[in-house]
């Protein structure tokens, strides 16, 4: 299908101006337009806008966006979509004259896309950058409840490719992580109630960034804001510190995974029983990493019903 990447995430949120005083006031990243309703952010990597928030009602995730390598890709997809029977639709937003919105057979709002305008590049402009230094938007990670049946049509229809699963000792699998740009994932499925967002994802410099974040929040006396870490995951074996914005949608600050781009290589497989598996160095994890989530949005924008999951029954020792 051409997916290269992720490409951006379209939150809903209950006051603009807080949400900005969270993720550009605080974490530092760029805001490079405000109209209306909306404001568009990115990192210091990026050369197009990857955050997109928009004051509503009620928070929610609307859109998670994806790149593709060209217009023909659009077109396979649209047809996928037609053939699928999946609700969909074209639209428009800044700098991005043609997104085509699609949801998918397990209810998640997708949008792919591939025109962007390119904005100035300031990587190297170091002395404006601000915060720990977000560099780009890495990943979403999904409740489903169905981790099995969603992991075997994205890598069959949609051409992503496993690096890492949980699997349970009768061969269930829990969680997996599937990747189109070649490092841990682009997207994983987490066992849970769902469809929601579990949480989004973006890339910065090196484990000390991470440190700052967490300085940062301490700081500006918002400690309340850190749901869980710094730490290192046996998963993906990345560093990582997980907050909570002023809405409660989960963004995670990620660094130092690794490079996956070989065609043969092997998926690592982790014991659900494994507790490694979530912290590398041991110590537990908050129930509420487990039980909360965004909720997503239909293409009309209304919320989506969520289905529990059947896998059910977490030992103690796991969470």
């Amino acid at each position: 299908m051409g997916i290269v990447r992720v490409g951006f995430i379209e939150l809903w949120v209950r006051d603009l101006e807080a949400s900005l005083g969270f993720y550009r006031g605080l974490l530092g990243f760029r805001l490079e337009r405000q109209e209306g309703r909306s404001a568009y952010l990115r990192g210091y990597e990026e050369l197009e806008w990857s955050l997109k928030l928009t004051q509503a009602p009620f928070p929610a995730v609307r859109t998670l966006g994806f790149k593709v390598d060209g217009e023909e890709a659009l077109e396979a997809l649209l047809r996928w979509a037609e053939e699928e029977g999946l609700p969909h639709r074209e639209e428009a937003d800044w700098g991005r004259p043609r997104i085509l919105r699609v949801q998918d057979p397990f209810g998640y709002p997708l949008a792919f896309y591939h025109r962007a305008e390119k904005l100035e590049r300031v990587l190297q402009r170091y002395h404006e950058h601000r915060g720990p230094g977000i560099l780009r938007l890495d990943h979403f990670n999904v409740f489903s409840p169905e981790v099995g049946e969603a992991t075997r049509y994205y890598r069959e229809r949609l051409g992503f490719r496993l690096t890492e699963y949980t699997e349970d000792e009768e061969g269930r699998l829990w969680a997996s992580w599937l990747h189109r740009k070649g490092n841990v994932h682009d997207i994983a499925f987490t066992n849970g109630e769902g469809p929601r967002l579990h949480h989004f994802a973006y890339w910065l410099p090196d484990p000390m960034a991470i440190l700052r974040a967490a300085d940062i929040l301490a700081g500006a006396v918002q400690t309340d804001r850190i749901e869980r870490g710094p730490g290192r995951h046996g998963i993906s074996n990345a560093m990582f510190l997980y907050l909570k914005d002023p809405d409660g949608h989960r963004i995670e600050l990620y660094t130092s995974d690794y490079l996956t781009v070989d065609p043969d290589h092997p998926p690592l497989r982790w014991s659900l029983n494994d507790p490694r598996r979530q912290t590398l160095w041991g110590h537990r994890t908050p129930k509420s990493w487990f039980l909360e989530g965004s909720p997503l949005l239909s293409l009309e924008d209304a919320p989506l019903p969520t289905r529990p999951s059947p896998l059910q029954g977490l030992p103690e020792h796991v969470i």
